[in-house]
């Protein structure tokens, strides 16, 4: 497995499956960046991260990742610079002069793909030009989404399949019964003190965003959305990220009055869901975000905008919105929180959902046969 910096979803994707592989009997190793060992729990694992240790050691630490690949029979990467990394890393690898074990003259390379090149991320073309490149190196590419697939394919990829990325924390939610309104309040009396909001009143409903503080998740708009609610409420944004961006975002909600307490990264975040009347998302693109799926669990109800692979999780389970519209996004939230119906309703509608989505068993289950697939291919 390679995969890069990540302190969110793709991050917990490859813990799960590089344990759940190891569970089936795979070798698994995976090559990662310090940030991302320190992070997530990997089990074996390298820190052979071009650059993470000064560019002195780029070079050594990328000749130790090819002759790792050189033993391995799949390279599994994740990710535009894992892609990147693995497809240099596979280049020109000669057969083995080990007689007792036959090797093709280059391990078989996977690349999943979990996240869009959004416009204005800057160096557009080169980004461009590099996805090409490894969409035609790469023996098999997945993507989170629909819309990364084909991408894939556009990009000329011989073989471009749909792979799901499930949350591992989904089955635990599903074991507990949807809270009611007063386990809601009691849920808050406990959390709000860890994050020291002392003077908010518990019996406002909570509105509840679980996101990277990153320009994808379309923050700012988020503030002016909850700026503008008819209905009084308690915002709280979990999640951590850029410190600038962060700054910026209080200083915001401050000067809009809006209701938003930016409360930083949690290991509750399965609480925080159960305690919350809505689960807002405002990306400006996700795939098949594990929060949303997660929140689904809950049994709390999801607005979200209706990009990548959002629209396919929640269409019919939660309320989808025009992407970068503050007033599509208050007027989503507004509904669910006003009308216990529709929030029960979504409620019931999300749980369904999130009991038929794929667990972790069931996706080593499907890159097994991937890997055997692809290794039988010529």
């Amino acid at each position: 497995m390679v995969v890069g910096r990540s302190t969110g979803g793709i991050g917990t994707h490859v813990a799960q499956l590089s344990a759940d592989l190891r569970d089936r009997g795979t070798d698994v190793i995976v090559v990662t960046h310090p940030l991302t060992a320190q992070r997530f729990d990997l089990g074996a694992m390298r820190l052979w991260w071009p650059g993470s240790a000064g560019w002195i050691r780029a070079l050594h630490d990328f000749w130790l990742l090819r002759r790792l690949a050189l033993d391995s029979d799949i390279v599994h990467a994740h990710g535009h610079q894992g892609g990147l990394l693995a497809a240099l890393s596979t280049m020109s690898i000669a057969p083995t002069r080990d007689r007792n074990r036959p090797k093709l003259s280059r391990p078989k390379l996977i690349v999943s793909q979990h996240n869009a090149v959004l416009e204005g991320s800057g160096r557009q073309g080169l980004k461009r030009l590099a996805q090409r490149w490894v969409a035609h190196r790469a023996d098999l590419v997945t993507g989170a989404s629909s819309d990364l697939v084909k991408e894939a394919l556009l990009f000329g990829a011989g073989r471009a399949e749909l792979a799901q990325v499930p949350s591992p924390r989904v089955p635990e939610l599903l074991e507990q019964r949807p809270p009611d309104a007063q386990m809601r309040a009691k849920t808050r009396a406990t959390l709000f003190p860890s994050v020291n909001l002392l003077e908010v009143d518990l019996a406002l409903p909570l509105v509840v965003t679980i996101s990277r503080i990153a320009p994808q998740k379309n923050l700012p708009v988020l503030v002016v959305a909850a700026s503008r609610l008819l209905s009084p409420c308690t915002w709280v944004v979990l999640g951590d990220g850029d410190p600038d961006l962060l700054t910026t975002l209080r200083a915001q909600a401050h000067a809009l009055g809006a209701p938003v307490h930016f409360v930083g990264a949690r290991s509750d975040a399965g609480q925080w869901l159960r305690a919350a009347e809505v689960f807002v998302l405002p990306s400006e693109w996700e795939a098949r975000a594990l929060v949303v799926q997660e929140a689904m669990a809950a049994g709390t109800p999801v607005v979200a905008t209706d990009v990548g692979g959002l629209h396919d999780l929640v269409a019919r389970a939660g309320l989808l919105v025009i992407p970068g519209d503050p007033d599509a996004i208050a007027e989503a939230t507004e509904r669910v929180l006003s009308d216990p119906g529709l929030r029960a309703d979504l409620a019931q509608r999300g749980r369904e959902v999130a009991t038929n989505l794929p667990d972790g068993h069931d996706t080593a289950t499907w890159w097994l046969e991937r890997y055997a697939e692809t290794l039988l291919m010529t």
